[in-house]
């Protein structure tokens, strides 16, 4: 377990590790025991992080595109040599099993490579001109981008919240969540100065919950700020992306999901039920991608129910410490009671738990409700915990609406034998993202990830994160001469 006292050193402002004078307790969710104690931070060091990274600004996006690239490429290699570190950070302090965290450890070394390679792809156009002029455009960092990243998934959403800017010659000032400020945010800061970044580059500022506002409103409206990088709740998202608008700042906003897995009559039951099964209940279903509804064609509905329930009931709930246990605590009192009121709500209302439904301490066992109706929160409103509904089709028209039945929009997935039924489904899905054969949870480094709707706007991820967070410039150079106007 992290000795708080020798293994965080502080904020990393301007390449130096800085105390705030204050810390607040960063807390094991599976025990309640104080893991670390963090530096409580505010407008002051967001503003001078800020300072720090605009002073190092010039220097960066001046850089050989290829130095920015190796850059990164040694952060890929400092980080796989202390991934079993960031495995224990994520089990202890996000509660995550420690698969999850094999798998984020595996995965963020791929974003740093993914974002060294985007040095190396092409990043302007020529244009014919009218009038015989050279017409070029091309793409150029903004400056600096703050960096807000959630707990859920602390390694790979801030490692691609960052990555891409920095390759784009942008300096970033990072704030992790208050639930895990070390291993979504310090860890990378120890991981950047291993690797060499300059000072004032990359900067990391720490707070407690009570003190976010403060911090984020300096992160988002402090005007050398030009662009932000969001990724958390859609009401966060909503108050965050009004701000960087009233700025006319660019923003890219990840947010919520309520996704569903369309299982049609055709189905491969064993893919069905494994996806539905990793789908809903990987990490508790605290990601935003996770299968919260479950569309079943009627006609294997019984079956799948059976076999879904079968699969589900193996699946051990407790401390991951202990690597049996998949099923850990969710991440705070507050979503514990988000979870609890919804399963209440739909029980009170009618619904039928075929599986689990109890609830101690932060932990809730997978449950699976039917009966489900649009009158329940559960039906409506983003959960993020292990419920997973399952609900009857007859159609693929009905599937489709029962999709498309909720602000949000951010993934989905469809398990059938017919691909060419399967894409035109896809087509009138409301989502971002599509994933056949396969669940709503997916990711690669280089892809556009993100949604319609409440589920975000712009896209993470490879050329589309580079076009993000830099400003296109129109260059022309005149040989021809071309007169003006006499007049003048």
């Amino acid at each position: 377990m992290l000795d708080s006292h020798t293994q965080i050193k502080g904020m990393f402002v301007g390449g130096n590790w800085v105390s705030s004078g204050t810390t607040f307790d960063d807390i094991n969710p599976s025990t309640g025991a104080i893991w670390a104690q963090v530096p409580d931070g505010g407008r002051a060091e967001a503003r001078d992080a800020i300072a720090a990274a605009q002073a190092a600004f010039p220097a960066w996006a001046g850089l050989h595109f290829q130095e920015r690239a190796r850059i990164l490429l040694r952060a890929a290699d400092v980080w796989e040599a202390r991934k079993m570190d960031y495995v224990a950070a994520a089990q202890a302090e996000g509660g995550g099993w420690f698969g999850k965290g094999m798998f984020e450890a595996g995965y963020v070394p791929e974003v740093f490579r993914a974002a060294a390679a985007m040095c190396y792809n092409a990043v302007g156009e020529m244009l014919p001109s009218q009038h015989g002029k050279v017409s070029m455009v091309e793409r150029v960092p903004m400056g600096v981008i703050s960096v807000i990243s959630p707990w859920n998934m602390p390694g790979i959403l801030t490692a691609r919240g960052f990555a891409f800017p920095l390759a784009a010659g942008n300096t970033i000032v990072l704030k992790p969540s208050e639930d895990t400020p070390y291993a979504g945010g310090l860890f990378f800061a120890e991981v950047m100065e291993a690797a060499g970044i300059p000072k004032g580059v990359f900067n990391v500022v720490t707070c407690s919950r009570e003190r976010v506002a403060e911090m984020g409103d300096e992160l988002v409206e402090n005007p050398v700020v030009k662009g932000i990088s969001f990724t958390g709740s859609t009401p966060v998202g909503r108050q965050i992306a009004a701000k960087a608008g009233a700025h006319l700042k660019k923003a890219c906003v990840e947010l919520g999901g309520k996704d569903s897995l369309i299982v049609l009559e055709d189905a491969d039951m064993e893919r069905a039920t494994s996806a539905a099964s990793f789908g809903s209940f990987m990490h508790q279903g605290q990601i935003c991608m996770s299968v919260e509804k479950v569309l079943v064609h009627e006609s294997i509905y019984a079956d799948f129910l059976r076999q879904f329930v079968a699969r589900a009931a193996k699946l051990k709930t407790g401390d991951t410490a202990d690597k049996g246990n998949v099923i850990g605590p969710l991440i705070n009192d507050r979503q514990v009671e988000r979870v609890k009121f919804q399963i209440e709500d739909a029980l009170a209302k009618g619904a039928k738990a075929v599986l689990g439904g109890r609830v101690w301490g932060r932990f809730v066992e997978p449950t699976i409700l039917t009966n489900v109706t649009p009158d329940m929160a559960v039906w409506q409103d983003e959960t993020f915990g292990p419920v997973a509904v399952v609900v009857p089709f007859r159609s693929d028209a009905e599937a489709i609406a029962l999709n498309n039945d909720t602000e949000y929009g951010l993934s989905s997935g469809i398990i059938t034998a017919d691909e060419n039924r399967a894409l035109a489904m896809s087509r009138k899905l409301e989502t971002g993202m599509c994933h056949v054969n396969c669940s709503s949870v997916n990711d690669e480094p280089h892809v556009p990830f993100g949604g319609s709707k409440a589920s975000g706007v712009g896209r993470h991820g490879g050329k589309w994160s580079m076009e993000t967070f830099t400003e296109t410039r129109w260059i022309t150079l005149d040989r021809g001469g071309r007169p003006f106007p006499p007049v003048f």
